[in-house]
């Protein structure tokens, strides 16, 4: 198994410590030749949503990794990340990858003072209790009908899956935690079978 980290823009170092904790193999997804290389997931790593997008679209990567997407390939947003895959953004006329079925609100916790940590359930893999930190976080407004919530701060979405597409409102690559990326990896085992 190797998981292509994209590498543009953001947190992409913590997802790969992370996943090397995890004996994991990752690449970088630099420009549009790494596409071509074989991976069997993909992780949009959180930095800024909106650098990235135009990243992505001035490097001619973003309609193969919604090609990707949409013929089932696993895929792992994290804050930035989740902005990138979301139908639809609130407060922006925006419209990246578009590929999941939820509405988000960016910033929705303030700029960076408003940046927290928490102790929350994650039903992902039962219901245990994992730190989340939240850095400029968004979080998910509204979801639809097929996508499953699996965690909430005081009432507001911050973690999600629809299929094979996972998204989180905080950063578990900056935890010593490995439950949402192990939840990840058991998407990508699943489509490898």
């Amino acid at each position: 198994m190797i998981i292509g980290v994209l590498a543009v823009q953001g947190a992409f170092i913590e997802h790969r410590n992370m996943l090397d904790m995890l004996g994991v193999n990752s690449m970088e997804i630099r420009n549009k030749m790494d596409l071509s290389k074989s991976f069997d997931g993909i992780i949009l790593p959180g930095g800024e949503s909106t650098v990235m997008g135009k990243l992505l679209c001035d490097l001619d990567m973003i309609d193969d990794i919604r090609q990707y997407i949409s013929k089932g390939m696993p895929v792992f947003g994290t804050c930035a990340g989740m902005i990138l895959l979301a139908k639809t953004i609130v407060n922006s006329p925006m419209k990246h990858l578009g590929t999941m079925d939820i509405s988000v609100v960016r910033n929705a916790y303030g700029r960076q003072l408003g940046s927290f940590n928490a102790v929350a359930s994650f039903h992902g893999e039962g219901e245990k209790q994992i730190p989340m930190p939240f850095i400029r976080a968004p979080y998910i407004e509204s979801v639809g009908e097929d996508v499953n919530v699996l965690s909430r701060i005081n009432g507001r979405i911050v973690a999600a899956q629809q299929g094979r597409q996972l998204v989180t409102s905080f950063h578990p690559e900056l935890t010593k935690d490995p439950l949402v990326h192990r939840h990840f990896l058991k998407l990508v085992k699943d489509y490898l079978q």
